[in-house]
């Protein structure tokens, strides 16, 4: 394989008589170059700034085009040969590999995050409307969901103190206190338990660290169904609870003109 750098260098030296000629296989133009020495030493001149400033490629695809014809026609033999040779021994080694069983699908994992309980949002939207009795109900069934739910169960206890529903209330109080609820300063101040506060019963439920006595734990029996006048008593109740919020402040004059309309209908 000729060099590039060597077919330069014997220019400069030899070019006068065509010694890069013959080392370039040229050997017709070498012995030209002897004949005409002096117009032969200027045109090495020249050839060896051309060869010198010439690009590796194109000095090999002209001056070393063999070798480079022979490479690809060597590797376009033996490369085929070679890959089928290497595919066959990968499919036996595959062929001799013991089978092994298929891994197991990994375990789904659980949420476990606990589902939205839709039940006591709908029931706080209701509580904040006023609506205390289709809060209640939807209350009791978020417990039916999750009957350890500290948030329902003192949610509860305002509801049925706001209806004026004091062993339920209780109840429900003694339950949230008894599952974890720790901010006894706000069963001291919240508004919707001022009824509950001035019970007498509070006092002792208060000494008791707000919990109820061992006999009065049980639930509360569920009340009878009311007669149409005893609905219209409740009615007559919501009415002067409403009236009595009113006055406090914590009810505006148009929220208790819808309220009233909304009972008298």
């Amino acid at each position: 394989m000729r060099n590039k750098t060597v077919a330069g260098l014997l220019a400069f030296i030899g070019g006068a008589i065509g010694l890069h000629r013959f080392y370039l296989g040229q050997i017709g133009l070498g012995i030209l170059y002897i004949f005409f020495f002096w117009i032969s030493w200027l045109i090495g001149i020249i050839d060896a700034i051309v060869l010198l400033s010439m690009d590796e490629t194109e000095f090999n695809a002209r001056f070393n085009r063999d070798f480079y014809d022979v490479i690809p026609r060597e590797r376009q033999r033996y490369e085929p040969r070679y890959e089928q040779r290497r595919e066959r021994q990968e499919r036996r080694q595959e062929r001799r590999a013991p089978r092994r069983a298929p891994a197991p699908p990994p375990p789904r994992k659980e949420n476990s995050r606990p589902k939205e309980n839709t039940f006591r949002k709908e029931g706080i939207k209701k509580f904040k409307d006023y609506d205390y009795e289709a809060a209640i109900e939807d209350f009791n069934k978020a417990l039916e969901a999750n009957p350890r739910d500290i948030a329902t169960h003192f949610n509860l206890a305002c509801a049925h103190s706001l209806m004026e529903h004091k062993d339920k209330s209780f109840y429900h109080l003694d339950r949230a206190v008894a599952m974890g609820f720790d901010d006894l300063e706000r069963i001291k101040t919240h508004d919707a338990l001022a009824y509950l506060r001035v019970q007498p019963e509070f006092l002792n439920f208060q000494a008791n660290g707000y919990r109820l006595a061992a006999a009065q734990q049980a639930a509360p029996q569920p009340e009878a169904d009311t007669t149409q006048s005893e609905d219209s008593s409740t009615d007559n109740d919501l009415l002067a609870q409403l009236n009595s919020l009113r006055e406090k402040g914590l009810l505006t004059e148009d929220e208790f003109l819808r309220k009233k309309e909304k009972l008298q209908r």
